[in-house]
């Protein structure tokens, strides 16, 4: 059978291993794996949220509301935008999706980071799109300038996951604005926010607000995510804020009823349990120190990180060996190999998942 000559080319983005793979392939008890390789919340979800889900399971046989007032209506309140402004999306990456139907084609191309969140450069594939990176791993803006510059005709999306994933470090936003400011107006600028609320509880320098976005640009996307702060990863929901134009041209790709209800329920309980966040924000603050402090302590380089998890450069180890050793542990790390990079994600967990891990990697090294 015949398929679409972009499929020849294109690999599938490697998610992080289920518990369920450990627990089959080597053995371990369920209650003994400890999955910090996906960067979803430690914390579990929001009380509320759980309550709120009970409630919704009676209407189940309903079609949700497509609309998605309420939620839309809650977000531009935290927000202080329109709702027009605002698209939801089964996750962040569906909005992606639709960016790049609507931007990308053959002719064109995207930019990246050297290193980055893959579906950019998958869902840029599915259209025939080019996709350009920078030398730089991470985030270098004038990098970014030079490739933008030299390749401007072709050029028609551009992307800063801030911060970013599978990194973790962040541009200050002022460096951000400067050089929105220099890109043409035709071109699409996408600012992955997904993390944007863990670097803002760090550095008050790295905040993105998308009511700024709105007023200073036009061309600029903001994603955000329920998955990450919010504790909603098994509930794929995310949004979009954009000028009206902007939304009213992806909301034409978009498919009825493309977010449960449950999922709509969820997310609009959660923005309202402001401590569910705030103890998130705290717990992971400080833990992440302790990962820092062992880096130092046992001569590992690291990369600063202003997310939900720290990435940690091996030169002497295998990262692969690592944690393949790890795994057979019930512990579920991820490994960079497939980023070309010799280095190992950790999504921070509570106090006893972090000391699990640290005592785990000590005996390794």
């Amino acid at each position: 059978m015949k398929f679409n000559d972009v499929l020849e080319n294109l690999t599938n983005y490697e998610a992080g291993k289920p518990i369920e793979l450990v627990v089959r392939e080597f053995g371990v008890k369920e209650k003994d794996v400890l999955k910090l390789a996906s960067n979803e919340n430690p914390m579990g979800t929001s009380k509320k949220v759980q309550k709120a889900l009970k409630k919704a399971a009676a209407h189940a046989h309903l079609y949700p509301d497509d609309s998605m007032f309420e939620l839309k209506d809650a977000l531009s309140s935290k927000y202080k935008i329109k709702p027009e402004n605002i698209i939801i999306g089964s996750g962040s990456d569906q909005v992606i999706e639709f960016a790049l139907h609507a931007k990308t084609n053959s002719k064109n191309a995207i930019l990246v980071a050297g290193t980055t969140f893959a579906m950019y450069e998958i869902y840029a594939k599915h259209t025939g799109a080019k996709i350009y990176k920078t030398q730089s791993k991470q985030h270098d803006l004038d990098e970014f300038s030079k490739i933008y510059k030299e390749k401007k005709d072709e050029i028609s999306v551009i992307f800063l996951c801030i911060p970013n994933n599978p990194l973790g470090e962040c541009l200050d936003r002022k460096d951000v604005y400067k050089f929105i400011q220099s890109i043409d107006k035709d071109v699409l600028v996408i600012i992955d926010g997904a993390y944007n609320e863990f670097a803002t509880f760090k550095d008050s320098k790295k905040e993105i607000k998308p009511k700024d976005l709105l007023d200073k640009f036009s061309n600029v996307l903001y994603l955000g995510t329920f998955s990450k702060i919010y504790g909603l990863g098994g509930m794929r929901i995310g949004y979009g804020i954009a000028s009206e134009q902007i939304i009213k041209a992806l909301s034409k790709l978009r498919a009825p009823f493309n977010v449960t209800t449950p999922s709509l329920v969820a997310a609009l309980e959660v923005l309202k349990d402001e401590k569910f966040v705030e103890d998130t924000l705290k717990n992971n603050l400080k833990e992440m120190k302790k990962y820092e402090k062992f880096a130092k302590k046992n001569g590992l380089e690291f990369i600063p990180s202003y997310t939900n998890f720290i990435t940690f450069l091996f030169k002497k180890q295998d990262s692969s060996e690592i944690c393949d050793k790890l795994l057979r542990q019930g512990i579920i790390l991820r490994n960079l190999k497939g980023y070309g990079m010799n280095a190992i994600r950790i999504t921070i967990g509570l106090p006893k998942d972090n000391q699990r891990v640290l005592k785990a990697l000590k005996e390794l090294l």
